[in-house]
């Protein structure tokens, strides 16, 4: 697989590209933001480790503008703050997973199998509920016929919400399919997440089932 390493600490940059390579990857590195996001949307990679707190053009803005750009690899980004508001922030900005400084290299390469893993699980596939379409094979959402803008997120709680359509889910169990490998995984994220589908869905396509969670249902079919 192909990695591409966004870090502008040299030596930390070199401990990631080091380990990543071990793994037997091919690492690409980029030191500031401008050169990252150049990389990013002329060049294919499996995975991308990104920083945010770069020079010359931060890492959200870097991974907005890859994403406005249709480059959807996956994206693991590392920041030195690990408020729920940065994690937020950074996955409404397009991010896969999430990981705070200072961290443990095991757990970032645990991280990084993961979203390969979840790479090559992608199914070709179709869901659909009342108006909206989950089109997994181009990791799209289409609502009337329209295609929906959603963050890497928002698809993610959306498709596991549709493959389960009618179901319950508790906010636990959403938060462990958005955040697989982490241990300090916040529940609560999930329902900043909800009340944003809930705006881009037609209305009362997310119920909540009071003390135990939300389902996705067809609003069209209610009486």
């Amino acid at each position: 697989m192909r990695i591409l390493v966004v870090e502008d600490e040299p030596t930390l940059a070199e401990q990631l590209a080091q380990a990543i390579a071990a793994a037997g990857h091919t690492v690409e590195r980029a030191a500031d933001g401008r050169e990252a996001c150049f990389l990013g949307e002329e060049q294919d990679f499996d995975a991308v480790v990104l920083d945010l707190g770069l020079p010359l053009l931060d890492g959200l803005s870097v991974l907005r503008r890859w994403r406005a750009a249709g480059r959807r690899m996956p994206v693991l980004i590392l920041t030195a703050r690990s408020s729920w508001q940065e994690k937020v922030a950074g996955m409404d900005a397009g991010a896969d997973d999430y990981l705070a400084k200072p961290f443990h290299m095991e757990e970032l390469l645990a991280r990084l199998r993961a979203l390969l893993r979840r790479l090559g699980e992608h199914a070709s596939a179709q869901w659909q509920c009342g108006d909206i379409v989950v089109d997994t094979s181009q990791a799209r959402v289409l609502l009337r016929g329209q295609p929906l803008v959603l963050t890497s997120h928002e698809y993610k709680l959306l498709s596991h919400l549709m493959q389960r359509k009618g179901e319950v889910l508790s906010r636990t169990e959403l938060a462990e399919h958005l955040y697989p490998d982490d241990s300090e995984r916040d529940s609560n994220t999930i329902e900043v997440f909800i009340a944003r589908l809930r705006k881009k869905l037609p209305e009362g396509s997310i119920e909540t089932v009071r003390g135990l969670g939300y389902r996705l249902v067809d609003p069209s079919a209610a009486v």
